[in-house]
């Protein structure tokens, strides 16, 4: 995987369901598309009415592009949408999803495929994370942090460098909010031997985890050596949300980019893998002593 974004390398203020352009923009296409099939009207006689193709038609409807109003206007009216409120309110949806995030200010520091996960991110009520070399990015110290984006070279960090560790702190905030999502992190035990940033700052990170998860929200289990590399070859994100319009996602990180998938074989094949690496992995508390234990080697 490509670790910078994510957890290797890259919160928010937005709250509750829909609180992101990402969100919105999903949940309009999601209202479109149940608008177009109740109006038994095929995609690619849609994408003829606004003069696009039906592969854009799709990628409306599964919220991957921005919305034009006129679009918008045009397929309600297709689809017999005449109600002056009920229009209002899908063009209110199509406004609000062309907003910048809270993150746009750290748009040149992060790629921009990582701009969605931030905004899905922020507005999940679940985030279910397996990681292999690192501590997953919620619950990394900033030192912790800087040693990964820099590639364990913090002294020579560059702007862009530090405007990635700093969106990743910036992410951590969701945690702390009145609606916080549940956070529940699988880590390799090798995780708590690998050195990064030195000895001093894995300390500290250790210290940090075992603070973390004294909150109710948030649960770690450590995955031993003799049972590491069975259930999953490599580092992954389950995202739930409790609004419906908004489909459960996982998140893959790879070196050239990223992968989305919300497919329900998908989903269902990778809540799978989470039930046996929680099953593989220590418990919270068993965890907690282990932390202590690495700990006190360092």
């Amino acid at each position: 995987m490509a670790r910078e974004p994510g957890a290797g390398s890259a919160d928010g203020d937005a709250a509750g369901p829909g609180g992101s352009p990402t969100a919105r923009r999903i949940i309009l296409g999601a209202q479109l598309r149940r608008l177009r099939e109740a109006a038994e009207i095929a995609p690619a006689d849609a994408a003829y009415a606004i003069r696009g193709s039906e592969s854009k038609i799709s990628r409306m409807e599964l919220g991957r592009v921005g919305f034009k109003e006129r679009d918008v206007a045009d397929l309600l009216t297709m689809y017999g949408v005449n109600d002056p409120a009920e229009r209002e309110h899908f063009l209110r949806l199509v406004a609000e999803s062309k907003q910048p995030g809270w993150w746009n200010r750290y748009a040149e520091a992060m790629p921009p495929w990582f701009q969605d996960y931030v905004g899905l991110e922020g507005v999940a009520s679940r985030i279910q994370t397996y990681e292999l070399q690192f501590v997953p990015g919620l619950l990394q110290t900033e030192a912790y942090a800087m040693a990964v984006a820099s590639s364990g070279h913090p002294k020579l960090a560059d702007d862009e460098t530090r405007r990635r560790v700093s969106l990743r702190m910036k992410r951590q905030r969701l945690l702390a909010r009145p609606d916080a999502p549940r956070l529940w992190a699988v880590i390799d035990e090798s995780v708590l031997h690998r050195p990064i940033g030195g000895a001093a700052v894995l300390r500290a990170q250790i210290d940090h985890l075992l603070e973390m998860t004294k909150l109710p929200n948030i649960a770690l289990q450590v995955v031993p050596f003799s049972l590491s590399g069975y259930a999953a070859e490599g580092s992954f994100t389950m995202l739930r949300f409790n609004e419906p319009e908004l489909p459960d996602v996982v998140y893959l990180e790879h070196l050239g980019g990223a992968l989305y998938l919300d497919k329900r074989e998908e989903i269902e094949w990778y809540g799978r893998t989470l039930d046996r690496l929680m099953v593989d992995a220590r418990t919270p508390e068993q965890t907690r002593q282990l932390l202590r234990k690495a700990r006190e080697i360092l």
